[in-house]
């Protein structure tokens, strides 16, 4: 596919950036090239089929997952079948070391991707429901370790945000909120908090306390809403958790007040076209809503979710929306994700540099 213009809601900036390589860079060479930010990746959902298998064999795990066809481990037909499959894998991952190996091969593929900065959400509570003696600071210390190495070799930083976890209610999203800010101040890299789970049963007005503790305690916070539930949940996630960011987010566009309130307050959306798919959020044959979003002033991200678990890349998901939006507009998203980010004000300015300039060398040098 060659990189093409569409002229719709696009700036001059990126039509003339548009046209003066479209003839030389396809849209795919052109996404290998661009520096990334990510902002909605789990960690455990990185977790590769063969390791899955290989994790299940030597911890004594029973799954049927573990055996068949190799494509068909992570196969799901509900979002409640994928959140049981999350929930396999987790079981898998016992031992701080298979989390280091976790780590270490996210940051592999991360940086195979050109991601220069990410945000990743990690699950303790999930991964103490099912290994109770687990030793939670020694494995994120684990974790920030293996990070710590990929962005002394290649450039790749990589904060931390913990998920409460709405499945496991209340008094538990408390007691993981608690241990976020501990894991903080112990230098690990984690900088916020998340919602994620099971969003119909769970809505966010049940856990404006520990967000609240979380806010007050100096962490930033992020939900997953507008996914599984509707438009109310956007909002409750916003005017009640305090949300920076909000999760997928697609079903904000059923209420155009509510369009509008992410829009003048510039909260990012986190979008995920594959998990939208595959987990129902986007219905069948429906085009995914992150055009409709842009359109409307939503700032929009690009993201990949769980992306082993959806047999994606972050790469795969910005060859989507090129493909739904016209490769030009996908500057402007990776501009929105850096912005989006929590990062440091000078690493920001840095991360616009580094992009301005390989975009900069794909219009002088195509190839």
């Amino acid at each position: 596919m060659e990189y093409t213009l569409l002229g719709a809601h696009v700036s001059t900036q990126e039509k003339s950036a548009a046209l003066q390589h479209r003839r030389a860079v396809s849209v795919s060479d052109f996404i290998r090239a661009l520096p990334k930010t990510q902002l909605h990746c789990h960690l455990e959902g990185t977790l590769r089929a063969e390791s899955f298998r290989e994790l299940a064999v030597r911890r004594g795990v029973d799954s049927a997952r573990a055996t068949g066809p190799l494509e068909a481990t992570y196969a799901f037909a509900t979002f409640r079948d994928f959140l049981l499959t999350f929930a396999e894998v987790c079981k898998t991952l016992q031992q701080p070391e298979d989390y280091a190996r976790l780590a270490r091969d996210y940051a592999a593929g991360a940086v195979a991707q050109r991601v220069r900065y990410a945000e990743i959400f990690i699950s303790p509570s999930v991964w103490t429901y099912f290994h109770r003696d687990l030793d939670v600071l020694e494995t994120v210390a684990a974790i920030r370790s293996a990070l710590d190495d990929a962005r002394a070799s290649a450039g790749l930083e990589v904060t931390l945000i913990c998920d409460l976890t709405r499945n496991f209610g209340v008094e538990r999203a408390f007691e993981t909120a608690r241990l976020a800010v501990r894991l903080a101040r112990a230098d690990l890299g984690v900088i916020g908090i998340g919602l994620g789970g099971d969003e119909a049963n769970f809505p966010p007005e049940l856990y404006a306390e520990p967000f609240a503790f979380a806010r007050a305690s100096g962490l930033h916070a992020v939900a997953h809403a507008g996914e599984a539930a509707g438009p109310a949940s956007v909002r409750a996630a916003i005017e009640v958790l305090g949300a920076e960011r909000i999760g997928h987010g697609v079903r904000a566009l059923e209420e155009p007040a509510v369009v509008a309130l992410l829009a003048e307050r510039r909260i990012a959306l986190e979008l995920c076209p594959t998990s939208n798919r595959l987990t129902g959020a986007v219905p069948a044959g429906a085009p995914h809503p992150i055009d409709a979003l842009d359109r409307s002033g939503v700032v929009c991200t690009i993201d990949a979710d769980d992306p082993e678990l959806f047999s994606t890349t972050l790469e795969r998901e910005y060859e989507i929306v090129a493909a739904l939006c016209g490769g030009e507009r996908l500057v402007r998203f990776a501009r929105n994700a850096i912005d989006a980010s929590f990062a440091a004000p000078e690493r920001k300015r840095a991360l616009h540099a580094e992009l301005a300039a390989a975009v900069k060398s794909l219009e002088t040098n195509p190839r």
